[in-house]
């Protein structure tokens, strides 16, 4: 059975017009499959007395365990922007140590070399200044940064990273082997210069 659609064109299909013409738009097809949401749930550790997650202190703060030697996932751009501690060890393990750093406005890391460490920092917020070299009264390697920026740090290499910005310069450190005891929490740098 033909239908006429137009002047001398017939169709195969009994009604007229019953699939989309032209044929290359869309039909509308009924949703019947939910995606996944993102949620954030908790890791299981097998340690009760160490959730892996970061919990909120008295004030309302961001505190963070070390969970080295463990499996460990964390959004590691969103701890470091919560972080308020100058250091705080997050997962240290035989040859990898990960650290959160807030630095305050005008203050800096502190003039440091690390003979048989290599490290890796990432700004995730505010703005600096980094400065290397071979020797400690020789920083000729200069460079500004600032948001989504990775500064890399060669073993036995003086460095030094000045906030130059007007709010806290929030990044997050990988030593490679770990450099800090296991569980390091300096609330400022005075503390970490005390400990050290």
């Amino acid at each position: 059975m033909f239908v006429t659609l137009e002047k001398g064109v017939k169709s195969l299909y009994p009604v007229p017009y019953m699939y989309p013409i032209p044929y290359y738009i869309n039909v509308p097809v009924p949703i019947t499959r939910q995606y996944p949401m993102h949620v954030h749930l908790p890791q299981l550790t097998g340690n009760s007395e160490s959730p892996a997650m970061p919990y909120l202190n008295r004030q309302g703060s961001m505190v963070f365990n070390d969970h080295g030697n463990q499996p460990f996932v964390l959004n590691i751009s969103e701890a470091a922007e919560q972080n308020e501690t100058f250091r705080t060890a997050i997962w240290t393990g035989k040859h990898l140590q990960v650290t959160l750093m807030s630095i305050d406005v005008g203050e800096d890391i502190g003039l440091e070399v690390h003979p048989h460490v290599d490290q890796f920092l990432r700004i995730e917020e505010g703005q600096g200044l980094v400065q290397m070299g071979d020797e400690k009264s020789n920083l000729n390697y200069e460079k500004w940064v600032s948001d989504d920026y990775a500064i890399m740090v060669p073993a036995g290499t003086w460095h030094n990273v000045t906030n130059t910005g007007n709010t806290p310069l929030k990044l997050y450190s990988i030593y490679a082997p770990p450099e800090h005891p296991f569980g390091t929490v300096h609330r400022t740098k005075s503390d970490a210069l005390l400990e050290e």
